[in-house]
């Protein structure tokens, strides 16, 4: 029964990912978009801490967890984003519903792993106009662009030794970034248009370590070395550009433009390796409390076809700390008493410096893992509450409320068959 309802879940949400609008952020014109959450519901309400393993989760951002699992496990998450954006003159309120993750983890023996899904990456999703007046004449440039890329994965983990386990995944990228700067001028009867657009695709490989020793005979000490290797992706660009009426909206004399000759047709995107060290202390089944550091070298972030002249990358990094509570898990009078407690915070510099001013991001998390009846499998709700930018130097501040749900359904693939 519980293939079936998953089934189901992958056919009715997997038909829209690659059309899915996921984000409204301006922010997503820079780079490849806003990078999304790789995180599991039950991860993102700890502030994003992902070092803990156990045997009916899948946990998306640390891979040698997967040497935990006892039972196959189906997950599926969705997030709706409600964005408040503000200048120094103007504000304006959107919102975006998402499918964030579809994923299985299946135990191959005691102590090893696998799991493989799809999720985005990446989203494109920004409508931007900008005015200004010179010598009496009015010029508007507008700006679109939608698209981003998307990750299918697969990863194994195994324990090496009993307080020792690692993992591996390989993820494959892929998708499409389209972008529309259109000028117009009080005193033209024409308009100007540039469209391009970039088709990607490439691997990338994460590795995990966790070292979880008994540091009492009830508490546990949880470390954890992750490494996202440098992902390297192909692109195929285009661009056209041309002139449209005013009036009519009618396209004139557009033209493509020959990149092939610019060597600018096949241009390489790079986004580079990322590390995170993790720490924290437990009581199992009971209680958990950790922080991870982030560090990535993004001044080498290299992408050439989308340049943008007030953009400087620079080193980006994060910090979070989260942690869960179970009053009692095995409470079979008190049904709160079995409910999973979440909370957490992340700070990160985004590494995009954009006219002279950094862009950091805030978040506040919390959230509940409610037991679904007697049975082991969970319904995650979260909530999180942030603000990201700055409404100096004519940019924009974001104060978002995101609220994700996340499904996680617990079978046993191999049983062994009894004759009586």
């Amino acid at each position: 029964m519980i293939k079936k309802i998953f089934v189901a879940i992958v056919i009715f949400t997997s038909l829209g990912l690659s059309a899915q609008n996921g984000t409204v952020s301006p922010y997503s014109y820079f780079g490849l978009g806003d990078t999304r959450n790789s995180g599991t519901v039950d991860n993102q309400m700890m502030g994003g801490v992902s070092m803990v393993g156990d045997s009916i989760h899948i946990n998306l951002k640390n891979p040698a967890a997967y040497s935990k699992l006892m039972l196959t496990t189906y997950a599926a998450g969705i997030s709706y984003n409600s964005l408040s954006l503000k200048t120094s003159d103007a504000s304006q309120n959107t919102s975006v519903t998402n499918l964030d993750y579809l994923a299985i983890g299946v135990p191959l023996a005691e102590g090893f792993g696998m799991g493989f899904g799809l999720m985005p990456y990446t989203s494109v999703g920004y409508d931007l106009e900008d005015s200004m007046t010179i010598d009496d004449v009015a010029i508007t440039n507008t700006y679109a662009g939608d698209g981003g890329l998307n990750r299918v994965y697969f990863s194994l983990g195994y324990q090496m030794l009993e307080d020792v386990s690692i993992g591996a995944t390989v993820n494959y990228n892929f998708g499409t970034i389209n972008s529309t700067r259109v000028q117009t001028s009080s005193d033209a009867q024409y308009g100007a248009l540039d469209r391009r657009e970039t088709r990607l695709g490439g691997f990338d490989f994460n590795y995990s370590i966790n070292y979880t020793p008994k540091i009492s005979e009830k508490y546990t000490l949880y470390t954890s070395i992750g490494v996202d290797t440098q992902v390297n992706l192909n692109a195929e660009n285009s661009q056209s550009i041309g002139s449209f009426s005013r009036v009519t909206g009618q396209e004139i004399e557009v033209v493509d433009v020959n990149l092939d000759a610019q060597a600018r047709k096949f241009a390489p995107v790079r986004i580079p390796t990322k590390t995170t060290l993790g720490v924290g202390v437990g009581e199992d089944l009971k209680w958990f409390l950790g922080a991870e550091y982030t560090f990535q070298e993004f001044s080498k972030y290299k992408n050439d076809f989308f340049e943008v002249n007030n953009l400087v990358y620079n080193d980006a990094s994060g910090f979070a700390i989260g942690g869960y509570f179970v009053p009692e898990y095995n409470s079979f009078t008190n049904y709160l008493k079995r409910v999973v407690y979440r909370a957490g915070l992340r700070i990160s510099q985004t590494g995009m410096e954009i006219n002279n001013e950094d862009i950091n991001d805030f978040g506040i998390t919390f959230g509940t893992g409610l037991p679904l009846g007697r049975d082991i499998s969970n319904l995650n709700i979260g909530f999180e509450i942030g603000k990201r930018g700055t409404i100096d130097a004519g940019l924009i501040k974001e104060n978002y409320f995101k609220v994700n749900i996340g499904l996680s359904l617990n079978d046993k693939w191999f049983r062994k068959r009894k004759i009586n």
